[in-house]
C-alpha cells in the first residue's frame, strides 16, 4: 500500500459515498436467510454480502464484526480470513470490528494480528478501545501508520452504559474529549484526512457538543454506527456532525442485511441507503 489509510479512505468516500456496510452474521440473520448457524452458513452469508457490495460499487468500506466469527473458534476465524481476502480482491477497504485493547506486548500481539503485513487477519483498519489509556494503544497506532493502515478508537458510543465512563472528568475535560484530543495530536501531521479514526455514535452527537468535543480539529475519519435499524436518520446525522460530516463514515448493518439473502435485494438496499445519505 503506497498511501496512508486516511487518504485511501477519503478517496473511497469521494468515489462511493460515506456508506460503510457492516457484516454482522447474527444467528437470527443467518436463520432469516435460511442458512445454518455454523461455519458453512457463515461462509455463504459473508460471500454474499461481499459480492453484493462489490457489484453495487456503493460502499466505501466493509466492517466485519469479529465477535460473530470468533464464536465459531478457529473455523470462524478461517471464514473471516477468507472474507477479508474477498474484500481485498474486490478493492473494498475493510475495518475489522474487533475492539481490542491492552498494554505492552499483549497490545503488540493484537497489532500484529490485525495490522501487520502478512497476517491472514490483517484489515485496512481495526477498532480499538482505550480503557487502559490512549497511550496503551501506541503499539497498534505505530504499526498501523508504518503499514499504511488505520485504527478507529472508541470515543463516544451510543450504548446507555457508555456515558458512565466516557462522560466522566472535570468540566470540559471528559474521558471522551481526552481521547479525541489525543487523536488530534496523532493526526496533526497528516496530509489530508488522518489515519487515526474515532468511533462516535450517530445518535450521540449532542453529547459531543455538550462535552466540548471538537471533531473537526481531530482531522479523523469518524465511524458512526447507529444509522437505520438503530434509529438515526440521515438528515439528523448530517446536522449532528456539522462541519465534521465530510469525515463521517456512516455504518449500516441490519438495516441492509435484513433484505438478504438475494444479492439483487441486497444491492437494492445498498443503493437506497446511499441515496438516503445523499452520496454521489
Amino acid at each position: 500500500m503506497s498511501q496512508p489509510f486516511g487518504s485511501r479512505l477519503a478517496q473511497a468516500m469521494d468515489r462511493h459515498g460515506p456508506l460503510c456496510l457492516g457484516i454482522d452474521p447474527h444467528r437470527q440473520l443467518l436463520n432469516a436467510w435460511g442458512l445454518s448457524d455454523d461455519p458453512a452458513g457463515l461462509t455463504t452469508f459473508s460471500k454474499t454480502v461481499v459480492e453484493a457490495a462489490a457489484e453495487t460499487n456503493g460502499v466505501a468500506a466493509l466492517k466485519p464484526q469479529v465477535a460473530l466469527y470468533e464464536r465459531f473458534g478457529s473455523a470462524g476465524f478461517a471464514v473471516l480470513e477468507e472474507t477479508l481476502q474477498l474484500a481485498r480482491d474486490a478493492n473494498i477497504l475493510t475495518i475489522a470490528d474487533a475492539k481490542r485493547g491492552d498494554i505492552g506486548s499483549t497490545m503488540e500481539g493484537y497489532a500484529q494480528a490485525w495490522l501487520a503485513d502478512g497476517s491472514a487477519l490483517a484489515a485496512d483498519a481495526v477498532t480499538l478501545t482505550a480503557y487502559l489509556g490512549y497511550e496503551s494503544l501506541r503499539p497498534a497506532i505505530d504499526l498501523a501508520l508504518s503499514h499504511d493502515r488505520g485504527v478507529f478508537v472508541l470515543a463516544l458510543t451510543s450504548n446507555p452504559e457508555g456515558a458512565s465512563v466516557q462522560h466522566l472528568g472535570p468540566q470540559g475535560d471528559s474521558v471522551a474529549k481526552r481521547i479525541v484530543d489525543a487523536t488530534s495530536q496523532d493526526n496533526a501531521t497528516a496530509t489530508g484526512l488522518g489515519s487515526i479514526g474515532l468511533v462516535v455514535g450517530a445518535t450521540v452527537t449532542d453529547d459531543a457538543k455538550a462535552l466540548n468535543i471538537d471533531l473537526v480539529r481531530a482531522n479523523a475519519p469518524i465511524l458512526a454506527p447507529g444509522y437505520g435499524a438503530q434509529g438515526a436518520q440521515a438528515a439528523d446525522i448530517r446536522a449532528g456532525f456539522g462541519e465534521a460530516w465530510k469525515n463521517v463514515l456512516v455504518n449500516s448493518s441490519r438495516g441492509i442485511l435484513q433484505h438478504g439473502p438475494e444479492v439483487a435485494d441486497l444491492k437494492s438496499a445498498i443503493d437506497d441507503a446511499r441515496k438516503d445519505i445523499n452520496v454521489k
